[in-house]
């Protein structure tokens, strides 16, 4: 896995929740970075390169910030979906989860910024990845040319 780091002021700009230096002190911010490229790590040398995995980068930094914002605000999990019913004596309300396939993209819907990141690999990751094998695996068309 080739080693990325985090340009703070071009994070800081493109995602001015985080701008507040006080608040997201630089060692926080790149160690919560640090920790998003756990998640990303697969996609590295892979498919994506450059500026894709750099953005796809900051972005999991960005959906993991704000889940502590929302976890430090008195939440345990962030709340999302579509509110389906409400009961005004003995309050009551009911919620349908987002539709999701599985526990990542739910994971991830839980934040605006999980919400890009999913579409963004939805887009950027729509083949997947292989480990090993021949070159032509990751291909329609075998080396030479013929089809599978």
């Amino acid at each position: 896995m080739a080693q990325h780091v985090i340009d703070l002021a071009t994070f800081r700009l493109l995602y001015p929740a985080f701008a507040d230096t006080t608040k997201f002190p630089d060692a926080y911010v790149t160690g919560v970075w640090a920790k998003g490229t756990i998640y990303l790590g697969s996609y590295d040398d892979c498919l994506l390169s450059g500026a894709d995995l750099q953005t796809l980068l900051d972005l999991m930094a960005a959906h993991l910030l704000q889940i502590g914002v929302l976890i430090a605000d008195g939440g345990t999990t962030p709340v999302v979906g579509q509110v389906t019913g409400a009961t005004i004596d003995k309050v009551s309300v009911t919620m349908a989860p987002p539709p999701s396939k599985d526990g990542w993209q739910w994971w991830l819907s839980t934040t605006p910024y999980g919400a890009e990141l999913w579409a963004l690999l939805s887009i950027k990751a729509a083949g997947g990845w292989y480990i090993g094998g021949k070159p032509e695996l990751r291909a329609f068309r075998k080396v030479y040319g013929t089809f599978r």
